[in-house]
């Protein structure tokens, strides 16, 4: 057999053409119905289909129920430093930046977040969870945890930069080590950020402290693969 002869599958010829013609659309356009498509293409709805579900799973297009296919924004790279702030950065690089409550409550510490936390025996922590928006779309689902003795500075938070909101109190966080991976959303996961199940998320477990050097956050963040990825950037400088 001459591979070198061998024909692309007609869906992935027609994912190539697709994926040219969406710089000609704006975020947020949506593409004509799958129905029109084919039949500008002269192919079936299966094959069609299956050429949108290749820019799906690149982060390009989503499919709404009901609504059609969605033109997404291009994945923003997003720089990881000791004194990196998430809205902050965000914003300077155009975007606008939201952060909804979904829900807080006290309980009691994993033997992790005792150990990142400094806990004090059998302390509990504040949790805080958060949905992050920019321009209006989803983006991740983050959890600020905080040891309980900090829950007269923290009870007055109602959204908004976690970040800024500290340093309105007085307390300035420094990034100390970040731990990037990667897993399958939940189900409510996928929900909240409006993404397809098989697309993976980027797990981030942040470990902040505070100018005295203690440990005062630990932040867990999911995020969608497909529209974001960290550039980690060091800021000490080694011999060769």
């Amino acid at each position: 057999m001459d591979l070198s002869r061998q024909v692309s599958p007609r869906y992935l010829e027609l994912a190539h053409t697709l994926r040219e013609q969406l710089d000609s659309y704006e975020v947020g356009d949506y593409l004509p119905s799958e129905a029109a498509l084919a039949q500008r293409f002269q192919v079936n709805r299966h094959t069609l289909r299956r050429a949108v579900d290749e820019l799906i799973a690149e982060g390009r297009v989503l499919r709404h129920k009901g609504r059609g296919t969605c033109v997404l924004p291009r994945p923003i790279i997003y720089p990881v430093h000791a004194a990196s702030a998430y809205s902050q950065t965000l914003e300077h690089m155009g975007f606008r930046s939201q952060a909804i409550i979904l829900g807080k409550r006290k309980r009691v510490a994993t033997s992790d977040e005792a150990q990142a936390l400094q806990l004090h025996d059998s302390e509990p922590v504040l949790e805080f969870e958060t949905l992050r928006l920019l321009d209006d779309q989803p983006i991740s689902l983050i959890t600020h945890c905080f040891a309980e003795r900090h829950q007269d500075l923290m009870h007055t938070y109602r959204g908004g930069s976690m970040r800024t909101y500290l340093a309105q109190q007085g307390i300035k966080l420094k990034r100390i080590s970040t731990l990037i991976g990667a897993r399958a959303p939940t189900a409510r996961d996928a929900l909240h950020l409006l993404m397809p199940r098989h697309t993976p998320v980027l797990s981030i477990r942040t470990l902040s402290c505070n100018d005295d050097g203690a440990s005062f956050e630990l932040s867990n963040s999911i995020t969608r693969s497909d529209r974001f990825k960290y550039h980690v950037i060091s800021g000490e400088k080694h011999d060769d």
